[in-house]
């Protein structure tokens, strides 16, 4: 592809992440979905409708997003410069994936999400930033505050 095909793709890119449902999944992913363990993501396929597909909405889209970059349909620079949001959703589920895997019997779901952010220079110093906004959006940080506050004031 040329520069004016690659251009024209990640903005394509872009104008289907407005998209209302994939605005209120991404929306969900990133504020409400706060998984513990593989199988909080299990449940989602089991339990809820609304919340399955927004997970699945969300993890597919990054998912064939950095298949289209790994394979060479997107420039993987101009891709790399004008998003970030891939890592933060990898980062969420990352710790989880292999035992997501084993129990679908799929080792290579989210495979391509998982590569790109995998070949990005220092990726495990993103991953732990990329946590920690985590922690803060999901309310994580602000509980773990309020907890050793009450601890210094006990003491």
């Amino acid at each position: 592809m040329g520069k004016q095909e690659d251009t024209m793709a990640i903005l394509k890119l872009y104008e289907l992440r407005r998209n209302k449902q994939m605005r209120a999944a991404r929306q969900w992913y990133f504020s409400e979905f706060a998984p513990k363990s593989a199988m909080d993501i299990i449940a989602l396929f089991r339990d809820g409708e609304r919340a399955s597909a927004n997970f699945r909405m969300v993890a597919s889209y990054w998912d064939t997003a950095s298949s289209l970059v790994l394979n060479d349909g997107i420039d993987r620079k101009m891709f790399l410069d004008a998003n970030t949001e891939h890592v933060l959703v990898y980062a969420k589920i990352a710790d989880f994936l292999p035992e997501v895997r084993e129990i679908f019997r799929e080792p290579d779901y989210l495979i391509h999400l998982e590569q790109l952010v995998k070949s990005l220079p220092d990726f495990e110093a993103k991953l732990a930033t990329r946590k920690k906004l985590i922690d803060l959006w999901t309310g994580k940080a602000a509980t773990e505050t309020r907890r050793k506050g009450d601890v210094e004031t006990s003491s």
